[in-house]
């Protein structure tokens, strides 16, 4: 398979507008009050039915500090008394939830997200993991891939070793970007030495995959500021890279307000960092996994998106098509068979619910014919940058060209402007087209209509 990606200015310039990051279709904004505890439970006897593994997706929204740019469902507070009450309920969660599943399904996928995971003790941290392994069939061998966001600057090697042995094996670094003056700006001071020391620690202690975050797109940020950012990560070659554009959405954000808007580099600018980020991965031997992705080509995910086996949910890209996705804690969204669920967003009714001894759905979504075709077929696009209509025709029985007759003409636009080659077997997007991936995928999106202002930026 070919992984390459070509930077093509003009088309950048004509592509660039608002759209999802398709970490589900429909996406959340789709998901309604009208679906309860009650849908839930009957997504929950199908899901068992069917059968297989479940992924875990543990929300823990305690920061120390705020930083300025983050669109993260959080608590920022020093005052670590503040977990206990929510680590209480969310552990009476883990067991009304675990009680509902077959006990016979693996837990194949783990994750703790924020927030800052931890901010939790180690005390905090064991204990939340026990509860988990006594409410659900987590694997004891190391084969899953249980996976931890930290922030360097809450981590040390004590808290490496502690992390390990609780059976996590991957692991995500907080940084954005190492710049001093971009670091004041948003209020996130960190250093390089802080930043390797866990990183190193990781590897001593045998996580199997290492993960840097970067943001371009802060204000103050340059070409060449952030390319003196990505050497100095690069001299120590994590298994992957997420850079990810920053969307500066201070209507919905209230933290980005305190960011200084004359200080965001232009969009020319955006574009010329993210050109240089592109060719300084690519030349390092790190291939373009999708959406601001990339890995080395024997990292599992580069690994799967060859073997065609490349999955997106909540959490990004994944290895684990097969898992129904649990999601615990405030604000956490689930994929269970054929339907979506979130979790309330506020912690005082997420409180109250647990306190009733009622799970803390919040809204959810039921995916009708429609939405699971259209589902088939973004996923296929935003995790493989190929689709075969036969394979689409075969398992949802349509004729492709028939029922995205409209959607045709569209991609036949696209195909002239460079971004996809469309054949009588499938769309086979080009290396002109992969940074463009939202946008052919916004396409075959029925909802879009009345939701694309309230997206970020493609590029």
């Amino acid at each position: 398979m070919d992984q390459s990606i070509k930077f093509d200015l003009d088309l950048i310039k004509r592509y660039d507008k608002s759209g999802p990051r398709y970490t589900s279709y429909p996406t959340a904004l789709e998901l309604h009050e009208g679906f309860g505890e009650l849908q839930y439970h009957q997504h929950i006897v199908k899901s068992n039915a069917a059968g297989g593994p479940l992924s875990l997706y543990f929300h823990i929204p305690f920061c120390d500090t705020v930083c300025f740019y983050c669109a993260c469902n959080k608590i920022v507070t020093k005052n670590r008394v503040h977990a206990v009450p929510y680590l209480e309920n969310l552990c009476k969660e883990i067991a009304m939830q675990g009680v509902l599943f077959d006990k016979h399904r693996t837990v194949n996928q783990l994750h703790w997200g924020g927030g800052t995971p931890t901010f939790l003790s180690y005390e905090q941290m064991k204990q939340l993991m026990e509860t988990t392994r006594q409410h659900f069939n987590l694997l004891d061998d190391d084969s899953g891939e249980y996976s931890i966001e930290v922030d360097p600057r809450e981590t040390n090697d004590l808290t490496i070793a502690q992390l390990r042995e609780l059976g996590f094996n991957r692991i995500s670094l907080g940084l954005q970007d190492f710049d001093p003056e971009v670091q004041k700006a948003v209020n996130r001071l960190q250093s390089q030495e802080q930043t390797f020391a866990v990183l190193e620690a990781a590897r001593k202690e045998g996580f199997r995959s290492t993960n840097i975050d970067l943001i371009y797109g802060l204000p103050l940020q340059t070409e060449q500021t952030f390319a003196r950012t990505l050497d100095e990560v690069l001299a120590y070659a994590p298994d992957r890279f997420s850079i990810f554009n920053y969307a500066h959405m201070p209507s919905r954000f209230k933290t980005q307000r305190q960011i200084n808007e004359v200080d965001l580099p232009t969009p020319a600018v955006k574009l010329e960092i993210l050109q240089m980020v592109g060719k300084k991965l690519t030349d390092a031997g790190y291939v373009f996994i999708g959406m601001d992705h990339f890995a080395k080509p024997d990292d599992e995910l580069a690994v799967a998106q060859r073997q065609g086996k490349l999955y997106r949910n909540f959490q990004g890209y994944s290895t684990h098509s097969d898992c129904d996705l649990v999601g615990l804690g405030v604000t956490a969204i689930g994929r269970v068979g054929d339907a979506y669920v979130q979790n309330f967003k506020e912690l005082d009714q997420y409180d109250a619910a647990i306190s009733q001894g009622r799970l803390p759905v919040f809204r959810g979504v039921e995916l009708d014919a429609d939405d699971k075709l259209r589902r088939g077929v973004i996923t296929q696009l935003i995790c493989h940058f190929d689709l075969s209509f036969h394979k689409i025709e075969r398992e949802f029985n349509i004729v492709f060209a028939d029922y995205f007759a409209t959607e045709m003409e569209n991609l036949h636009i696209m195909q002239d402007d460079g971004l996809l080659s469309l054949t009588a077997n499938g769309i086979k997007v080009k290396p002109a087209g992969r940074l463009l991936i939202r946008n052919i995928c916004m396409v075959f999106d029925k909802y879009l209509a009345q939701q694309q202002q309230q997206f970020s930026k493609v590029i």
